[in-house]
């Protein structure tokens, strides 16, 4: 087929095809790891309907080839009232662009379908809660309507009386907003459906929070997603079930132990939307140690194939390991330092690839300041480090404030959550301060990206439109308050700041960096580390290779 392509080891094709997400999924197939069946529409698809408006000719048809194929691969059928299939439509551009375009879950529920799973379950509420994901989430993505999650989110979380009144009343509503939208007929026709899901994802492409995420790392604007469609996994099925974020390194320290969140009775968006409260990783060991056991062993298992650190998102369905995307762990410049003389140690890359593999941008940022506080009572609040380092700069309560306000100085952007919306706000900031969310949330996830100090999960604390709020005290918005990322604690006014000399890591590897330039004159950090860089060029021009391997082509 032409545009596509099924997420089988035998695939080959390059990220700018298939897409970063779906090239993943397709190398840990390889690995013999577990992955849910799809199949993923190339980049041309989402560039053709950008430019024409509609899908290209003979798309549809190979869409319906590609769906019976995993419908035969399931022995499930996509809307069936006895083994209903339903599916997960998510982006994947080559460079990978966390967040930034839109997902439409559990796609294929119609009401005649929901009945059969909830037939085939013995579980009603659990097919209820699908459902409502589901039309929530192709409300909001296809219709536009933004707050049908909200109101999905109330139902799903909520115990409900006999009747499911509350559950029903949700679907109700997000059936009238689909209706109005897209047509009466939509919500009972799967397939038309995974259309409107494709052309919603390919859309998203060009929305204005994925065009700022493009212009702050410099990435093409032509390029266009691929569009990844797989058999779901529900990891809100039962008492057996979750999802969770794992990270072979920890993201912060560089530690080579594995670390996360997890969430029981969710899915995937629940974890990254930090609104709904997660657990350490460490917690699925002693709930699911079988589960446990087949985690560690993937994360060893895809650390040494890629050689670098990795994070992979799973779900558990019914005490069954299912891995749904794999990358490299976006780490904090000090962490970044750590993992990569740990990798030389451990024999997975040489002290020649540990030095190409860290930038001087990293080098400068290595050092990880720290708070002094002369004591407690100077502490606002605490939270969970997610970023290492310290920021200082005045509070900032939305992200179009944060943007308004950075004109004039630093700002630290306060808010419950953060989401692909305020990806403006974010990259303005000088720090990221949450009062919910985990290491796996959008704030973290993105600070780390950008390099920035951030504080989830400061739960004493509550946002308001121009102001936040501790236990006996309301703090305007523009106050100078400092946060520290790694011990998660928050300071109002500027405090004395101690960044430490050196550590035994970055020490080492800029030992390394001496041997290969061969000059050992005092020098600055940077200058040792680019010294070595030239060196290392030139031996990769004439002949030698000290190109770091891709993880992920494209990323």
């Amino acid at each position: 087929m032409r545009y596509i392509h099924p997420l089988s080891a035998a695939t080959e094709q390059p990220a700018e095809v298939l897409g970063a997400k779906a090239q993943g999924l397709i190398e840990l197939r390889r690995l013999d790891l577990p992955v849910p069946g799809g199949f993923v529409i190339g980049t041309e698809v989402c560039r053709a309907f950008l430019r024409d408006g509609h899908f290209p000719d003979g798309f549809r048809s190979e869409l319906a080839v590609a769906l019976a194929g995993l419908e035969a691969a399931t022995h499930r059928r996509l809307g069936d009232t006895r083994k209903p299939l339903t599916v997960s439509v998510r982006s994947g551009a080559a460079v990978s662009m966390p967040g930034m375009m839109d997902t439409v879950l559990n796609l294929g529920l119609t009401a005649e379908a929901a009945r059969g799973l909830a037939a085939e379950t013995g579980n009603p509420r659990f097919a209820l809660a699908t459902r409502l994901r589901f039309l929530s989430s192709f409300a909001s993505t296809v219709a536009g309507a933004v707050g049908t999650n909200s109101g999905a989110g109330r139902a799903v979380h909520q115990d409900v009386a006999a009747g499911h009144a509350l559950f029903h009343h949700a679907i109700r509503a997000a059936e009238d907003v689909i209706s109005q939208h897209a047509g009466l007929q939509v919500l009972h026709s799967p397939f038309r459906q995974l259309e409107l899901a494709i052309a919603a994802v390919c859309s998203s492409w060009d929305t204005p929070r994925a065009r700022t995420f493009r212009a702050i790392y410099d990435l093409p604007p032509d390029c266009g997603t691929a569009v990844t469609v797989q058999a779901m996994v529900y990891g809100h099925r039962d008492d057996h079930s979750g999802t969770g974020v794992a990270f072979s390194r920890n993201p912060n320290t560089g530690e080579p132990v594995p670390f996360g969140d997890v969430l029981f009775g969710g899915q995937g968006d629940d974890v990254v939307s930090g609104r709904s409260p997660t657990l350490p990783l460490h917690e699925l060991a002693a709930r699911e140690p079988a589960v446990w056991s087949r985690l560690v062993a993937a994360l060893a298992r895809v650390e040494a194939h890629f050689r670098d650190s990795c994070c992979l998102e799973f779900t558990v369905e019914a005490g069954e390991f299912w891995i749904l995307q794999v990358h490299r762990g976006k780490m904090a410049a000090g962490a970044a330092v750590r993992a990569a003389v740990d990798l030389a140690d451990e024999g997975l890359i040489e002290q020649r690839e540990a030095l190409s593999r860290i930038t001087p941008h990293q080098l400068r940022h290595a050092r990880i300041p720290r708070m002094v506080l002369d004591g407690p009572e100077n502490i606002l609040a605490r939270g969970l480090g997610a970023c290492p380092g310290v920021a200082v700069g005045r509070i900032a309560t939305t992200s179009d404030t944060a943007v308004r306000m950075a004109a004039a100085g630093p700002v630290i952007l306060v808010r419950p959550d953060t989401s692909p919306l305020d990806m403006h706000g974010l990259a303005a900031a000088a720090g990221i301060l949450t009062t919910r969310g985990g290491p796996a949330c959008h704030a973290a996830v993105v600070a780390r990206a950008l390099g920035k100090p951030a504080v989830v999960r400061v739960t004493d604390l509550s946002v308001d439109a121009t102001s936040i709020r501790t236990p006996g005290n309301t703090i305007p918005e523009g106050t100078l308050i400092a946060i520290d990322g790694t011990t998660g604690e928050v300071a109002v006014g500027n405090p004395h700041i101690h960044t430490p000399a050196t550590n035994p890591h970055l020490h080492r590897l800029l030992e390394w960096a001496d041997r290969v330039s061969g000059d050992h004159t005092p020098r600055e950090d940077t200058e040792r580390l680019t010294a070595a860089h030239s060196v290392l060029l030139g031996s990769a021009g004439s002949g030698g290779s000290t190109a770091r391997p891709r993880f992920c082509a494209g990323r």
